[in-house]
């Protein structure tokens, strides 16, 4: 993601759609790379009563969290955290791959089998991304461009298939992370909203 700014051309979207696509986005940037002072910047001032709404109301309470977390915050330390939370020696405190939760390894079986949906939903591999396609940013990001694309059922299928079994798990293991502090803040907004979205889906017909 280049920016988690609202991109002017989803505003035909309705409002909870476009409060979506950039929740995706902006938790898919910071699980994809810790923020630089420009993203902590504009995480600071979030306006917290804009980017609630009654679709997101259980999610009240993170958005402050997060907004202090940036705050306090500085590129150097914020860093450092995310090397020692997602990539350490060998590895991090969490493993942010859904083969490793749903498996206890990584790619395996759950790997091949979003690929096989990514191929059938047209996306490709971008070549200059070492991560396999199970890291969860390139999932928040596949769901961000599915929001986009309107279409429900895709929506609700991807979400099922590849984030619902294991996506609360990884959140709740970034927030009680030992070297996690901004990030115990974006594991809290994760876990809300992906909880948000998990009973949407479970709800919808």
């Amino acid at each position: 993601m280049e920016t988690v700014a609202m991109n002017p051309a989803q505003t035909s979207l309705n409002e909870d759609a476009v409060l979506r696509i950039e929740i995706y986005n902006m938790l898919a940037h910071l699980f994809r790379q810790a923020p630089d002072q420009n993203v902590l910047t504009f995480l600071a001032d979030i306006d917290v009563d804009t980017v609630n709404n009654p679709q997101q109301s259980t999610m009240a309470a993170a958005w402050p969290l997060l907004k202090l977390a940036a705050e306090k915050s500085t590129p150097l330390a914020v860093e450092e955290e995310y090397q020692d939370v997602f990539i350490g020696i060998g590895r991090g405190e969490v493993v942010p791959f859904g083969s490793w939760y749903l498996t206890g390894s990584l790619m395996e079986m759950p790997l091949a089998y979003l690929r096989r949906d990514l191929k059938q939903l047209g996306f490709e591999r971008d070549e200059s991304v070492k991560e396999p396609e199970d890291h969860i940013a390139a999932l928040l990001e596949v769901m961000a461009m599915l929001v986009e694309g309107g279409d429900a059922h895709l929506q609700k299928t991807f979400f099922n298939r590849h984030l619902a079994e294991w996506c609360e798990k990884f959140c709740t293991d970034v927030k009680a992370a030992n070297s996690a502090v901004f990030y115990t803040a974006v594991g809290e907004l994760a876990l809300q909203f992906l909880t948000v979205e998990k009973t949407r889906f479970l709800e919808s017909k």
